[in-house]
């Protein structure tokens, strides 16, 4: 296993729709599994595999339920049903998230509060995640990466030039952009 880098706002891999998985070969499994390695180290709650350069639909999770027990999985070419999104504009303190593509910044995004993910897991066994909340926000953050929608994409105006002030001056928005947790520091 390995951590891998994690390429930033403005790879092109980050902006284009992924690929199906058509079978579940070794390179897949060991691809899961530097992305289990990349997430925790990075720290993170989700990691999809374009954010690791790889243009295939699949993607890593982890969370606690409401009981505190650790919940962790990949899922292999996802489905995602969503409840409609409640008209409004977000709570800044509910309603923020941020992303490893676009390290260290956070911005206020409505999301559907319950969301069912259909798919498969490494083995090829089937997968379905009913979840509300802070849960939902995961699965939808990452079902987005797999359409090449980046969660900077969907905040608002004002927001969104604040990100490309933020970009800017990090020298991100342009291909082969990356960093490797553990490795970089990512302070300004």
């Amino acid at each position: 296993m390995a951590i891998l880098p994690i390429r930033i706002w403005g790879d092109p891999v980050l902006h284009a729709p992924a690929d199906r998985v058509d079978s579940i070969t070794d390179d897949v499994r060991a691809l899961v599994a530097d992305m289990y390695e990349t997430m925790d180290a990075a720290p993170g709650v989700g990691l999809a595999a374009p954010q690791v350069g790889v243009g295939l639909r699949i993607y890593t999770y982890t969370y606690e339920d409401d009981e505190g027990r650790p919940w962790r999985g990949e899922i292999i070419n996802p489905e995602l049903l969503m409840t409609p999104l409640v008209p409004g504009s977000p709570d800044e303190d509910e309603e923020s998230e941020g992303c490893l593509s676009f390290p260290g910044e956070r911005f206020p995004l409505r999301r559907s509060d319950r969301v069912v993910v259909t798919g498969t897991d490494i083995e090829g066994a089937p997968v379905q995640i009913d979840v509300e909340g802070w849960r939902a926000r995961i699965m939808q953050h990452e079902f987005d990466h797999l359409d090449g929608v980046m969660y900077v994409d969907r905040i608002s105006d004002g927001d969104w030039k604040t990100a490309q002030k933020i970009a800017k001056k990090r020298r991100w928005g342009v291909p082969g952009v990356s960093w490797t947790p553990g490795v970089d520091d990512l302070e300004g």
